[in-house]
């Protein structure tokens, strides 16, 4: 559980009266969660998941050191034929979770990762060669990291995007939004429209 607040005084009660009902351990200030790593500073506080980075890495089997700079090439428009099917379909899923989940904290790869969810039922080589470029760029950008400051306007802005009929097999577009709280990326999202554009 975490409890957080701006009253230190009020955060004490809550606690010592979870206390004296549940067997409760205060392990101090949030540092890890659900692996995602929160840092602490004067100015604000971060949040990342560079050792998940690090696992994932680890798990893909990668052994050279290089770097890509962006996750995705240019216009590019993956199909469900491109390519000979994989041999193993069960680590293209595994991977693709994974990166699901990184993207809770790492907005720069969600629009690329919701592409190459859509191939998990049937994936090939060509997909799971993008799928390397994406943990390519995230080895690069390993130390990246979602920073909250302490003092923020509380003025809401929210942009959007969307890529009209680009899917090359149904023609749906994808649609993106972010939504800043002052200078915070709060929420983030990329989502296949139902509807076909025309």
């Amino acid at each position: 559980m975490i409890i957080t607040g701006d009253d230190p005084e009020y955060i004490a009660f809550v606690k010592a009266r979870l206390h004296d009902q549940f067997l409760m351990t205060d392990l101090g200030p949030l540092r890890y969660f659900l692996r995602i790593e929160v840092s602490s500073t004067s100015d604000g506080f971060s949040i990342s998941q560079e050792k998940y980075i690090q696992d994932l890495l680890a798990r893909a089997a990668l052994m050279d050191e290089r770097t890509i700079e962006t996750p995705m090439e240019l216009n590019v428009k993956l199909r469900p034929t491109g390519g000979d099917p994989i041999p193993d379909p069960t680590r293209y899923r595994h991977l693709v979770g994974s990166l699901v989940y990184l993207a809770v904290t790492r907005p720069d790869i969600s629009y690329h990762v919701h592409i190459l969810s859509q191939f998990v039922s049937a994936s090939t080589t060509v997909h799971y060669s993008h799928l390397l470029r994406v943990l390519l760029y995230l080895r690069g950008t390993i130390t990246r990291r979602i920073f909250f400051p302490r003092s923020s306007s509380l003025q809401l802005q929210c942009y959007s995007d969307a890529t009209w009929a680009n899917d090359p097999t149904n023609r749906r577009s994808l649609s993106a939004y972010c939504v800043f709280l002052g200078g915070s990326l709060v929420a983030w999202k990329t989502k296949k429209q139902v509807a076909v554009s025309r």
